[in-house]
């Protein structure tokens, strides 16, 4: 199955505010504001990539925390990285984490 989408309709998707497309993948930098609570979201993003069967490239800094999603098997986006990113903003929402764009 072939669900490759273009970068405008990532963008275009509800849930996915605050994402860029950057070289052909989609990214977000949440705001923790500590390392402990950027803990906590690399956490729900664990649990939300392994339910989905779809890992993104997760970077943890003191502050900050940058996903990154993009579907191999498609070499570009896909529905299902709109679907993860819609639950990894719901995680940080949750969490009280802004995105660092604005908000979550």
């Amino acid at each position: 199955m072939d669900d490759r989408i273009t970068p405008e309709q990532f963008s275009d998707a509800d849930g996915t505010q605050g994402w860029d497309v950057v070289d052909g993948a989609a990214q977000a930098t949440f705001r923790t504001g500590s390392f402990a609570t950027g803990v906590e979201l690399v956490d729900a993003i664990g649990e939300l990539a392994e339910a989905a069967d779809h890992h993104p490239d997760v970077d943890l800094r003191y502050a900050s925390v940058t996903v990154r999603l993009v579907s191999h098997d498609v070499d570009g986006l896909s529905e299902r990285d709109v679907a993860l990113a819609r639950r990894i903003g719901e995680a940080a929402r949750e969490l009280d984490i802004p995105l660092a764009g604005g908000g979550a």
